[in-house]
This record gives structure tokens, C-alpha cells and sequence, in this order.
């Protein structure tokens, strides 16, 4: 069932271009040469989904397999999810608009542990029962009576209900609290392991498995992971059910293509509205709080050709005019000089900026600050962590203080006056001299980085509560909340004295809720459930804090949980996971939070013989490679505050990863660093000017003004056109468009100014345009016109509008035409109208109202539908004539309700 979207994406919704689906390269499958259909989901707003990189390359990924196609869904706003709910619509993937019941296979990225109440409002918004087993019972006779010659198992409206899965670090990680919810849960990298899947499913379908045979077939494949086929034991252990499932899950792990990166360009601003290519996967620095560094493990650069050649297409497939480079250490990749110095040179005259995410200070050099900016010179985020040597080492940061000064002062020097810095706090064995060291360092900073004729440097540093991640080193540490918020205090007081310093601080109850789930079992998907049920949503934005934090307290309530949460309150969490007796054992806290009986043995239970190390987690049947003996052995180091070198380097450090099932690292060597080719300057040679009328139709009516300044932006960018540049410090391209038009509205008649830097023919400038160009914003005229002519936003008059109104009752169309002549016989109607600097002030509407007729009429008993043609003024000065003040004018004159139901501009018209 396909929705009928337009009664549902209309222009009371905020940013409706959200839901379209039409962006640039999204790709379009035909639904019924599929066999197996997906839809990948990204339980966050669609701003934050659409620009996820993983997203975006799974997508593409699945979408080039035969036999598949792969749609998109996001988590709608507030006001679509509630417009979903009053009118019982299911939730609907993006670009065929089928509901997601429809779909074979339903994946959600599951990337923050307490996002997962996002995916339950998706999957409740869809019309899909939460968790596996409720859908297993509300199938079960539909799936009986399906069975035939040509089994369609899933996407029969029968069996409506598709297979649902997670990926995603958190989902790697520790997928316990979650199994409730999940068919299957695919752990690491998804470019080879989501094909397999898919055609795994594409045979179950042809020879007509049942439900329970596929997921068995599906659990073979090596990082798979199907919940209901294990259990978790009274000590926290998971085990298999059944003996044909491995008893340890494996980590998948896959080289990155970066040409996959390339896709999805939207209409509306994402968070990150620009290329994205990754040009390294995987981190073996080896800190020890660093969970994705444990779980994508090993490094694997990626060819320095195949980086820049992904780069150049990707800008001109694209239009953006920003491109990142993606890793999790970005400075590690060692080609990253030559190829950000190779795409500056080759896109040296478009005004392309390079960004690069939070990067190792101790790398950053001139080399680093030459590739990066453009005309734009971006914000820099350094991590340092921790505020003293000793700390750092014990995490094992491998940054020294001489070198935290020469990244800093670098970037200073090179022009950086405002820099970014992330530290935590309550990391193991941090004692206050360690906590004041953050203050110090910064201090120590700012008067290293002084000089005459500069601006004194300023820091926004970000102070992170500590939560202990599985599979790291320090998975066994805890710290109370009462702790972190003594803690938080003495820094708040510390930078009181410090000048040019924002400080940002977590909030505790959220770093503490992240950690009782991250840490948890299968007992926590009751919590789960009941939080998402109490509104607790959104958690990840801070606006919606109090009510999560009161939703997710309430559900450990009602779980009989909060004994155990109590223990990460109290920062006695230690190994305390298993049952509720346990927490009447007295313990005392190592000092790395590792619980130690005062008791001896505990009689209850076989574990009582093995050290706190040794106790079994809900993760340990998930195998990511590292050997969890390594982690202990690197938790002893930690005591000692001693590091480990980077093994892609230095040495092996014997973590387990290596080998033929995960691979090795691979590190390429860096070719040269070619030779500056020069900034970019742009030019402001205007040659020529073109004039172009063009229309907004279809789903590009409710794409906003600035959402379509950018897109002819990007529009020139990727026709290859020769668009003149603004001067100064941020040169913009001169491309001016006459008038916004109200989200929502259609059109016939927009007008765009576009100059050029050297002539064209005008039939090769058209032809050029529109290839580029959405269908729905065709192309009506292209005019050269002269260089000293006004623009055209200075040289409008009038606008000509035909309006579609509504009034309640029976009304003919001779009472629109009183009410019409009413109206031309006035030479006064009065209303008041806000100036933009708040004032209010009586203007006549007459005035600027030159022609009005009727167009057409229909009328019924019970509502009556005009269209009518106006012309009225719309000058740059802001003397406009707008659409809603007609309506107003035929209020006060018909002294009855109206109702403007759909806004054309038929046309712009320019004085000569």
C-alpha cells in the first residue's frame, strides 16, 4: 500500500522536504523486478540520518544487488508522527511511500544506547509489534494459511510483518538489552555481510522457508546474531539454545570502498551537508576508554587514488562545495598531506573547503593546516583527554605535553583563534591533582599561544562524564554520580578565574543511564519498553532531558530494576550484573572499580571461584577479536600507567585481532605531498549575465527559499558552468533569485539572475542547466541581458497569483463576483502589518491590489471552491501585496470565513 502523501506532507509540516525521497542520486528500483526489498532506517531525524556515512553507503551498496532494492525511512518529527497517528497512517519509507509492513527486511542503525526508544516509536508508528515475540504469536495462522506454490513469507498481506534487525556499534557491542526487539542483529561492518543476508533471504523466499528455518539459515552466517536462539543464564552469560548456532558470534569486518560514499544529495541542510569519504577504517592507537578503536580493529587504509578519485566525483557528481575525510583517527592516515594538497590543487578554482573531524593534536602539523579550509576557514577540535602526563598514560592517549603545545601553537600560528577541546573526567585513578590539571593545561596553553597583533586564544571545551564501554580495558570501572557532580563542581569553580574559556559540561543522569543500559542484559528490554512507553525519545537531544530522564527512572521502577541501578548511581557497579541477591553482598570499590568480595566465597553460585576479571558479561559470546585476557592484562597496565605503542607502527601488542579471520593491518605509505598549487581566488570577472525563468512544481513546492538558493548552487557546481564569484572574505556565487516564494506554493514564473565569468552560448547554458536541474523546476525561458541592467529582485513591480479559496456553504459564482466588485469599488481597506523591526503600523491593501477576477468557481451545499487570478505590488522595498492579505480583503468585505487552500504565482512581472 503505497500512502497517499500529499494529503500528509503538506507545508504545516516542518521541513516537509524531509519525506520526499526525490533527492539527487537516491535510487529508484522498480518494486516488482525486486524479490527481496529492504529498508534501511535511521531512528533519528531525517538531517541526522540522511548524512550518516554508513547509511548512506549500505544503501548504495544494496541497491547495486540484483534482485534487491533498498529503501530509506527516518524517524518522523513530532508533527508528522502525530499527523500519522490521527489519521491511522503506517509509517512509510521515503521514496516508494510503502509502508514499512511492506518491506522483506527492516534495518535500524543502532549507534547510541539509548536510542533504541527512538526505534520503538518507528516500529509502534509502523504498525509492527515491538518485540520478536509478539510478532511470532500475531503471524502465526497467517503464515499457515499463505503456504502455496509461490510462498511469499513475508511481504504477503498475510504475513505482514518483515524480518527487523539492528547494526551499529552499540548493537556490536552489546546487544543484549535490545534482543527482545530484534529478528537478528548483524555485528561490524555491513558491506559484504548485508549482500550475504540478502540472498540468503532471496532463497528462503523461493523455497518457501518457514520464519524460524530462515533465521536458522541466517544465524550461520558469520556475524550474524539471532537472539531467540540463545538465553541468558542466572549469571549473566549468554548461551546457545540449540547446538546448530555457534556459541560465539563473530565480529564482520570488511575493506571500505569509498566509492560507495557517493549518494544522497538533499534538498534541505543536513548535519553534515557535504561529501563525506572515508579514507581509513579502523584504530589501533590502543586508548583504553575507546570502544569504536577495540571494535574496528584492524587499520585499514584505503588507496590514496581511490580516496582522491572518490573525492573529484564525488564533488562533481554532487554539487557540494565542502568535502570531509572520515576516520577515526584521520591524522593516522598517513597520505592524508598528499591527498588533501592533490583535491586542493584540482579543485583549486571552486572554492572547495576540506574539513576534517576531531583529530590526534600530535599530528597536526603544517602539512595538516595547509590542506585544510579554503576561503572558509573551519573550526579545529583536539582531544586530549586528560589534564596531566600521568592520567594520560594510563589511559594511554600516547600524547605528550610537548606535544599537545606543538599541535596548538601550530594552529594558532597558521591562524586558528578559537579551538575545540574534549576532555573527561572520572577515568581510572583520576585524583583531583589530575582534575585541576585540565584547568592548568588549558592556562598553560593560553600563555604559550601569545603574541602581538593576535587575539588572545580561546577554548570551547566539551568535559565528558566517563562511561565504561564493553569490550574495552576499562569495562570493569565504575564511578558514582555523586562523584562526577563534585567533580563537575571543582572544574566549574576553577574556570570561573579563567578568561576567553567556554565550558560545557555532560549532564550526569544521562552519562549514568548510558551506562546502566550499555553495560546491561536481556533484563533491560522490559525497561526499554516501559521507558519508550512514558515518553522517553529523542534522548540524544537536550531538550528532551528532564522528561527521559523521568520516563527511563520510572522504568527501572517498575522493573524492580533499581537496585541495580542504584549501583551505577553509587558507582559500585563493578562485575555487579548478575542477580539481586547479589547486591546484599558488602563489597568495597578497587580503585578501578573492580568489585571485591569482603565475604569470600558466595555458596549461590560456581562463579564464586573465579577472580572479579574472570565473572562472565552479557557481551562475552560476542566475538570482536580482542581476547578478553588481553583486556585484563591491559587493565593491570593501566595500574602501572603504562602504554602500549600503536601496533600499525610499532610492535604488535598481541590483542588477538590479527590473523586470518579478521585480517591485519594495512598501512599504506603516503606518496609525496605534491606542490601547492596556489589558494583559491575567486573570480570576479562578470562576462556575462543570463536571466532565467523557471517554474517550482510538484514535490519542489515545499522545498524552502534557502533550501533552493542552495541547490542552484550546487546546480552550477555540477553543470560545470563558469559562475562569477562575490570578492571578499566569504566569495559567494552570483546566482540571485528574484522573489521567495511561500513553502508550499507553486509556480510559474521565478526569475534567477546568474553571472558568469566568460560567455556562452545560450542554447549550450540551457541545455546545460536542465540536465542538472529536478524535474519539477522546469525551465520556461533563458534571456541574455545586460551586465548594468537591475537585477531582477530590484526591478520587480507586481506578482500575478492565482489562488484557490474556500468558503463554507452553497455560494455561487455571482456572489464572487459582488464580492470581486466590492472589493475594485473600495479605494481604502485598512489592515495593520508588522514591520520586521516589530513596529505596527496601518497600511491600505488597496493600494497595492491592481487586478482581481474570478477564474473559475465550483459550489456545493456544504463548501464552495474559487480560483482567483491577482496582480498586486511586489517591489524589493517591501511594498507586497501577499497571498494571506487577499484572504483578509475578502473578510472584510464578504463578512464570511475563507480559507486559502493552494497558492501558483503565475508570474514576476519586471519594470522596464
Amino acid at each position: 500500500m503505497a500512502v497517499l502523501v500529499e494529503k500528509l506532507i503538506t507545508s504545516d509540516i516542518l521541513k516537509p522536504a524531509r519525506y520526499l525521497g526525490n533527492e539527487r542520486l537516491a535510487v529508484h528500483k522498480p518494486w516488482d523486478t525486486a524479490t527481496v526489498r529492504w529498508v534501511l532506517t535511521y531512528p533519528e531525524v531525517y538531517e541526522v540520518g540522511a548524512s550518516n556515512l554508513g547509511h548512506i553507503i549500505l544503501y548504495n551498496i544494496l541497491n547495486a544487488q540484483p534482485n534487491q532494492l533498498c529503501d530509506r525511512a527516518y524517524l518522523p518529527g513530532p508533527d508528522l508522527g502525530a499527523k500519522l497517528r490521527a489519521t491511522q497512517t503506517p509509517l512509510f519509507a521515503v521514496e516508494s511511500k510503502r509502508v514499512l509492513a511492506e518491506f522483506d527486511i527492516l534495518g535500524f542503525s543502532l549507534s547510541y544506547e539509548l536510542g533504541a526508544t527512538n526505534i520503538l516509536e518507528m516500529l509502534d508508528l509502523a504498525g509492527i509489534p515491538l518485540t520478536w515475540k509478539e510478532r511470532l504469536l500475531s503471524r502465526g495462522a497467517g503464515e499457515q494459511r499463505s503456504r502455496g506454490a509461490e510462498e511469499q513469507i513475508f511481504s504477503h498481506p498475510q504475513s505482514p510483518y518483515p524480518l527487523i534487525f539492528a547494526g551499529g556499534q552499540t548493537a556490536t557491542s552489546n546487544p543484549e538489552p535490545y534482543a527482545d526487539f530484534f529478528d537478528f542483529i548483524v555485528l561490524g561492518d555491513g558491506e559484504e555481510l548485508l549482500p550475504e543476508i540478502g540472498l540468503v533471504v532471496e532463497e528462503g523466499k523461493t523455497t518457501g522457508l518457514s520464519r524460524e528455518e530462515l533465521l536458522l539459515d541466517l544465524a550461520q552466517i558469520p556475524g550474524v546474531y539471532v537472539p531467540q536462539f540463545y538465553e541468558m543464564q542466572e549469571s549473566g552469560a549468554v548461551h546457545p539454545l540449540r547446538p546448530d548456532v555457534p556459541k560465539r558470534i563473530l565480529r564482520r569486518v570488511a575493506t571500505p570502498i569509498p566509492a560507495y560514499s557517493i549518494g544522497l544529495v538533499p534538498y534541505v541542510e543536513t548535519v553534515h551537508d557535504r561529501l563525506t569519504i572515508e579514507i581509513r577504517r579502523g584504530c589501533t592507537r590502543g586508548c583504553r576508554f575507546c570502544q569504536p578503536g577495540m571494535l574496528t580493529r584492524p587499520a585499514r587504509d584505503v588507496e590514496p587514488d581511490k580516496v582522491v578519485e572518490a573525492i573529484e566525483a564525488g564533488m562533481r557528481a554532487t554539487g557540494y562545495n565542502e568535502f570531509s575525510l572520515l576516520s577515526l583517527s584521520c591524522s593516522d592516515y598517513l597520505s592524508l598531506p598528499a591527498v588533501g594538497m592533490e583535491i586542493k590543487n584540482r579543485l583549486k578554482n571552486e572554492n572547495i573547503t576540506l574539513s576534517l573531524p576531531s583529530q590526534r593534536v600530535d599530528r597536526f602539523d603544517d602539512n595538516i593546516a595547509n590542506i585544510l579550509g579554503g576561503t572558509r576557514q573551519g573550526s579545529l577540535t583536539f582531544a586530549p583527554e586528560a589534564g596531566t602526563q600521568r592520567m594520560r598514560d594510563i589511559v594511554n592517549k600516547g600524547l605528550t605535553n610537548e606535544e599537545l603545545l606543538r599541535g596548538v601553537k601550530t594552529a594558532w600560528e597558521r591562524g586558528w583563534d578559537k579551538i575545540k577541546l574534549y576532555f573527561m573526567i572520572g577515568l581510572p585513578g583520576e585524583i583531583d591533582a589530575d582534575l585541576l590539571g585540565i584547568a592548568e593545561t588549558v592556562r598553560w596553553l593560553q600563555r604559550e599561544c601569545r603574541g602581538r597583533g593576535r587575539k588572545p586564544i580561546s577554548f570551547n571545551l566539551t568535559i565528558s562524564n566517563f562511561t565504561p564501554k564493553p569490550h574495552t580495558p576499562f569495562q570493569w570501572h565504575s564511578v558514582s554520580t555523586s562523584e562526577f557532580k563534585r567533580k563537575q563542581d571543582v572544574l566549574r569553580q576553577e574556570f570561573r578565574r579563567i578568561r576567553n574559556v567556554k565550558v560545557n559540561f555532560t549532564d550526569i543522569r544521562l552519562s549514568a543511564m548510558e551506562d546502566f543500559i550499555g553495560r546491561g542484559d536481556r533484563s533491560l528490554g522490559k525497561v526499554l519498553k516501559r521507558a519508550w512507553e512514558l515518553g522517553a525519545g529523542m534522548d540524544s537531544w537536550y531538550d528532551s532531558v528532564e522528561t527521559a530522564f523521568n520516563a527511563w527512572g520510572k522504568a527501572i521502577s517498575e522493573a524492580g530494576l533499581e537496585w541495580k541501578y542504584r549501583k551505577v548511581e553509587t558507582g559500585d557497579w563493578g562485575l555487579g550484573i548478575g542477580t539481586q541477591e547479589e547486591k546484599l553482598s558488602p563489597v568495597t570499590c578497587h580503585p578501578f572499580g573492580v568489585r571485591q568480595s569482603l565475604m569470600g566465597e558466595t555458596p549461590k553460585t560456581a562463579l564464586a571461584h573465579l577472580s572479579p576479571l574472570d565473572l562472565p558479561l552479557p557481551w562475552d559470546h560476542i566475538d570482536t577479536g580482542i581476547d578478553k585476557k588481553w583486556l585484563q592484562e591491559d587493565l593491570n597496565r593501566a595500574l602501572e600507567a603504562a602504554i602500549v605503542p600503536d601496533c600499525s607502527f610499532e610492535g604488535c601488542s598481541h590483542c588477538g585481532v590479527c590473523g586470518t579471520v579478521f585480517g591485519h593491518n594495512i598501512v599504506i605509505e603516503p606518496p609525496a605531498i605534491p606542490e601547492f598549487a596556489g589558494d583559491f581566488v575567486p573570480n570576479t570577472t562578470k562576462a556575462q549575465r543570463f536571466r532565467v525563468w523557471f517554474g517550482k512544481q510538484g514535490d519542489m513546492a515545499l522545498v524552502s527559499h534557502l533550501d533552493l538558493m542552495r541547490l542552484f548552487d550546487r546546480v552550477m557546481r555540477r553543470a560545470g558552468l563558469p559562475v562569477a564569484f562575490t570578492g571578499g572574505f566569504h566569495p559567494h556565487p552570483r546566482i540571485a533569485l528574484a522573489s521567495a516564494l511561500s513553502l508550499g506554493s507553486t509556480s510559474s514564473g521565478e526569475i534567477v539572475d546568474l553571472e558568469l565569468t566568460q560567455p556562452m552560448d545560450v542554447t549550450t547554458f540551457h541545455n546545460q542547466l536542465v540536465s542538472q536541474l529536478p524535474s519539477d523546476i522546469p525551465i520556461y525561458q533563458v534571456e541574455e541581458i545586460d551586465l548594468k541592467a537591475p537585477a531582477a529582485n530590484q526591478a520587480m513591480e507586481t506578482a500575478e497569483y492565482l489562488l484557490t479559496v474556500s468558503t463554507p456553504g452553497n455560494v455561487e459564482a455571482e456572489q464572487w463576483q459582488s464580492w470581486i466588485g466590492a472589493i475594485i469599488a473600495k479605494e481604502e481597506i485598512l489592515s495593520e502589518h508588522t514591520t520586521k523591526s516589530g513596529k505596527q503600523q496601518i497600511i491600505n491593501l488597496r493600494d497595492r491590489l491592481f487586478e482581481l477576477e474570478l477564474v473559475q468557481a465550483e459550489n456545493s451545499p456544504t463548501e464552495s471552491n474559487a480560483i482567483l487570478r491577482y496582480l498586486g505590488s511586489c517591489r524589493h522595498d517591501g511594498v507586497i501585496l501577499r497571498p494571506e492579505q487577499i484572504l483578509s480583503i475578502l473578510e472584510i468585505v464578504g463578512c464570511a470565513e475563507f480559507h486559502l487552500l493552494h497558492i501558483h504565482r503565475n508570474r514576476l512581472v519586471l519594470g522596464t
